[in-house]
């Protein structure tokens, strides 16, 4: 009687090992990939608000001269809040979009509030601040939406835990790994584990730190860079006191 299933040559089931390990590879180099994408895309964000802030504070933005050649408005209404048993607060604003004509072209402006275009008309002249050819400001006050729930923020706000993780991560394995290269031997995953998961948890204290100051409207335009630098430090200090008490039991032992 002979075997119908497996391998039909040698009648053994087949070896999955062969087909994960592949597999688990393809995946995981997908999954660094996608992780480099989203902290190259963190970084530019943050630089941009950044930079923007900076040059709005000390007056480095490029003035140049313009033209008001259209502006639309948008009206957004509603109720936010209440629950089941009402109570909720009613909304009303205008946005506005405005398209600009400068002598290096045409701009066009998406989300202006109404209180940045106080005095705009179409066919007025008016004094706008360039940050790398983008309009911050026209007539002195600030047009730039800057971190606002668009496709892109709200990714990044979402993920920020698993980026902010993921970076942590690297940075102990990174310091784990010139530990070794400096001969004072490997770093047991078992050592390198818990301070990872205590600077996560360092900088998961520090984003609801920050959540509570956004809701204060007092948060910082530079924000991705506080909790990943907290965690990142905490888990750094924690690598090196536990791998200091792990040779201490070695040499003792």
């Amino acid at each position: 009687m002979t075997e119908t299933t497996g391998d039909t040559t040698t009648g053994r089931a087949p070896d999955t090992r062969r087909t994960a390990g592949p597999r688990r590879r393809a995946a995981l180099v997908a999954f660094r990939i996608a992780m480099a994408a989203l902290i190259l895309l963190l970084s530019w964000r943050t630089y941009e608000e950044t930079g923007i802030a900076l040059a709005r504070s000390n007056g480095t933005l490029r003035t140049a001269g313009a033209t008001v050649t259209e502006m639309t408005s948008h009206t957004e209404s509603g109720t936010t809040g209440g629950g089941q048993d009402g109570g909720g607060a009613s909304y009303h604003y205008t946005e506005y979009t405005i398209e600009l004509r400068l002598a290096d072209g045409t701009k066009t402006l998406h989300g202006v509030p109404e209180e940045s275009v106080h005095g705009l008309r179409e066919g007025r002249r008016a004094t706008v601040g360039l940050w790398h050819g983008r309009v911050v400001e026209i007539d002195g006050r600030d047009v730039w939406r800057g971190w606002h729930p668009q496709a892109t923020d709200i990714t990044l706000f979402v993920l920020y835990p698993l980026i902010m993780g993921y970076l942590i991560a690297l940075a102990v394995s990174a310091a784990a790994f010139l530990a070794g290269l400096g001969g004072r031997g490997r770093v047991a995953p078992d050592v390198r584990g818990p301070a990872g998961v205590f600077g996560f948890f360092t900088g998961v204290a520090a984003i609801l730190g920050l959540v509570v100051l956004g809701a204060l409207g007092e948060g910082p335009v530079f924000w991705p860079l506080v909790p990943v630098a907290a965690g990142t430090a905490v888990a750094l200090a924690r690598l090196r006191a536990d791998v200091r008490r792990a040779r201490r039991a070695a040499a003792a032992a």
